[in-house]
C-alpha cells in the first residue's frame, strides 16, 4: 500500500522523470571520469605480439598500467596522436653493459624500456639495486656476476673496492687492478676447494639479495674456471630455480675440437642436470645455428632455454682480453690485426705493434673486432625464432676515455654504435628483409618477458605485451621510418635512432617527441631478498682435485 500511495501522490511523474536524468547524468559522468587517462595514445597500430592482435585502437594509461584498448573515444591529461605509427610493447635488453647515464640515454631513444645486464652482472647485488632505486629512467636489473666474484676471491690484494657495488661500467678498471700482481687471477688461476666453496657462497649471497641468475663470462675465464667450478655456479643459481646466462667458454672459435658448440654443451648439459633456464648471451659466433637448432628442439621438450643476437657484424670487448691474443686471433682464427681490430680511440685499425703496445698500457679499454664471417650470417638472425635482440651495448666514454654524463652532446661517444642504435638497426633491416613486424616485435619484447617470467621473474610477466592490465612500458615508432643513424666512423658511434617519438616506462612518458626527459620512472626487476642461505659445501669427495 505504502508504494501505491506513494506512486499516487501529486507529482510523482515529475520527480520520477527528474530521477532519471539525474541518474543517466551520473552515469554519463562517471564514464567521463572513467575514461580520462593519465595518457592517451589515439589512433596508433596497436600491436601485441603474445596475441597476435593488430589493429587501430586508442590507448589508455592510469596509473603505470595499460587501463584501455579501445575502440571508442577517450580523453587524458595528455594527448599522443600515434596516426600512422605502432604502439606496441617497450623494448627489453637482457644485455645491457652500458648502465651508465649517457648510454641509458641512448636507448631510451632506440625504444628500449628494460635494460637488464644478464651476462656480466654485478657483485654485490644488493647495494647494486638500492643505487637505482628511484634514481634510474628505465627498468634494471642484474644477475650475480661469476667474474666479479671470482675477482674478489683470487684477486682480493689487487687493492680493488669490493664495498662499492661493480658492474660492467666499473669492470674495466676492476680488470686493469687485477693484474697489479701480474696475474689477472680471476680469468686465468684455478680455484682450490676452499676457494671454490667461497665464490658460491658469493654467489648464494646475490641470488639472495635478488639477483635474476648467474652472469657468467666464461668465455673470459676459459682457462681459469674448471668445469666442476661451472657446474657449481649453474647450481647456486639453480637451487633458486634462476637462470644462467652464460657467455660460452670457446667464444670464438671456430676450431674441432674447442669451437663455440663445445662451450655450449658444457652450460647446456648443467642447464638440463639442474633443470634451470639458460640464456645464451651473443649467440653470434661459428656454430650459431647448431646451437640455436638444440635450443628449439630443447624448447619442444619444455626446457626453458633461447638465445641472443645483436645486429652487427663486429663485436666489442676488452683490449687485455685472451681471445684477442695473437696466438688465439691471429694464428688460430686467422685473422689480421690491421684489418679487423679497430680503436676507436685511435680511430684506426691496429698493427700488431701497435696491439701490444696498447695491451701493455690500458687492457680494460674497449676494442671493436670486425668477424668477417658474421657478414653473410647477420640477415639470417633475424628470421630465428626466439632469438632475441640484444644489444651487448657498453659503457660510454668520450676519445680521451672520460666518462659521459647525460647533457653530454651524443657525437662525444665513442665506441660501438650498437649502443645507439641495435633496435633502429633491426627493425631497418628486418624491413628491408620483408620480416613480419609481429615477428620482429616478438625478438625485441615478447620472448625476452616471455622466457624470463617462465623463469620466475614477475615484472617480466606483465612487460613485453600490448594487453590491458599490462604495465605500460610502451614505445610508439613510425614502422616506414625508424633507422639507425650511428656507425663505425668517429663522431658518428653514437648518433641516435629515429624514428621512435615517444617512450613511455611504467606510465611516464620518457622520451617526449624524440627529446629524451630525465624522468626517474625505472622499475627494479629482481627477485624478493631473502633471508636465508641456500648455499651447499662441496666435500672433498665430490671434488677429490687439490
Amino acid at each position: 500500500m505504502l508504494n501505491s500511495s506513494v506512486e499516487n501522490r501529486p507529482g510523482r511523474k515529475y520527480l520520477h522523470g527528474f530521477a532519471n536524468i539525474l541518474f543517466l547524468a551520473l552515469i554519463c559522468s562517471t564514464c567521463a571520469l572513467a575514461a580520462d587517462y593519465d595518457v592517451a595514445i589515439l589512433n596508433g597500430r596497436v600491436m601485441d605480439p603474445e596475441t597476435g592482435f593488430d589493429g587501430v585502437r586508442n590507448v589508455g594509461i592510469r596509473g603505470g598500467k595499460i587501463a584501455a584498448i579501445t575502440t571508442g573515444s577517450i580523453s587524458g591529461g595528455r594527448i599522443i596522436d600515434a596516426t600512422g605509427h605502432v604502439v606496441t610493447a617497450g623494448f627489453i635488453d637482457s644485455h645491457v653493459h652500458s648502465l651508465d647515464l649517457f648510454s641509458v640515454k641512448l636507448l631510451m631513444r632506440d625504444g628500449v624500456t628494460t635494460g637488464m645486464d644478464l651476462e656480466v652482472g654485478a657483485w654485490p647485488v644488493g647495494p647494486w639495486y638500492e643505487g637505482k632505486k628511484d634514481n634510474w629512467p628505465i627498468n634494471y636489473g642484474t644477475t650475480v656476476s661469476q667474474e666479479i666474484v671470482r675477482m674478489s676471491v683470487h684477486d682480493a690484494n689487487d687493492g680493488i673496492d669490493f664495498a662499492v657495488p661493480i658492474d660492467a661500467t666499473g669492470l674495466s678498471k676492476a680488470r686493469t687492478a687485477s693484474l697489479k700482481d701480474g696475474i689477472e687471477g680471476w680469468s686465468v688461476t684455478k680455484s682450490s676447494l676452499e676457494q671454490m666453496n667461497e665464490i658460491s657462497r658469493r654467489l648464494d649471497q646475490g641470488l639472495r639479495e635478488g639477483a635474476l641468475g648467474l652472469g657468467s663470462t666464461i668465455g673470459y675465464m676459459r682457462t681459469g674456471v674448471t668445469t666442476y667450478e661451472m657446474f657449481e655456479a649453474q647450481r647456486a643459481a639453480a637451487r633458486y630455480g634462476r637462470l644462467t646466462a652464460a657467455h660460452l667458454r670457446f667464444h670464438p672459435m671456430n676450431k674441432t675440437p674447442t669451437e663455440s658448440p663445445m662451450g655450449f654443451a658444457e652450460a647446456f648439459t648443467n642447464a638440463v642436470t639442474l633443470k634451470a633456464p639458460l640464456l645464451i648471451s651473443h649467440n653470434n659466433d661459428y656454430g650459431w645455428w647448431e646451437i640455436e637448432e638444440k635450443l628449439a628442439l630443447a624448447r619442444e621438450q619444455g626446457l626453458n632455454v633461447w638465445g641472443e643476437y645483436y645486429p652487427y657484424t663486429a663485436g666489442a670487448g676488452p683490449l687485455g682480453s685472451e681471445f684477442l691474443r695473437p696466438e688465439m686471433w691471429e694464428d688460430t682464427l686467422g685473422y689480421k690485426y690491421e684489418e679487423t681490430l679497430f680503436d676507436p680511440v685511435q680511430n684506426k685499425f691496429l698493427t700488431r705493434d701497435e696491439y701490444f703496445e696498447a695491451v701493455a698500457t690500458d687492457p680494460g679499454r674497449t676494442i671493436i673486432a670486425h668477424i668477417p664471417p658474421r657478414k653473410p650470417w647477420l640477415r639470417k638472425w633475424l628470421k630465428v625464432p626466439h632469438m632475441v635482440v640484444a644489444g651487448d651495448t657498453m659503457w660510454s666514454t668520450d676519445k680521451d676515455g672520460n666518462p659521459l654524463g647525460w647533457d653530454d652532446p651524443y657525437q662525444d661517444y665513442v665506441g660501438h654504435p650498437r649502443t645507439a642504435g641495435t633496435r633502429g638497426r633491426v627493425l631497418r633491416l628486418a624491413r628491408e628483409e620483408n620480416i613480419p613486424l609481429m615477428f620482429t616485435l616478438s625478438q625485441l619484447s615478447y620472448w625476452h618477458a616471455k622466457h624470463l617470467g617462465d623463469a620466475g621473474v614477475e615484472a617480466m610477466k606483465v612487460r613485453g605485451r600490448m594487453q590491458e592490465g599490462m604495465v605500460a612500458d610502451i614505445v610508439v615508432f613510425d614502422p616506414a621510418g625508424v633507422t639507425d643513424n650511428a656507425d663505425f666512423t668517429q663522431g658518428a658511434n653514437g648518433n641516435p635512432t629515429t624514428g621512435i617519438p615517444y617512450v613511455i616506462v611504467h606510465g611516464r612518458i620518457v622520451v617526449d617527441n624524440s627529446k629524451v626527459r630525465k624522468v626517474m620512472a625505472g622499475q627494479a626487476i629482481r627477485f624478493p631478498v631473502e633471508e636465508k642461505e641456500r648455499f651447499e659445501r662441496v666435500s672433498k669427495a665430490q671434488y677429490p682435485v687439490d
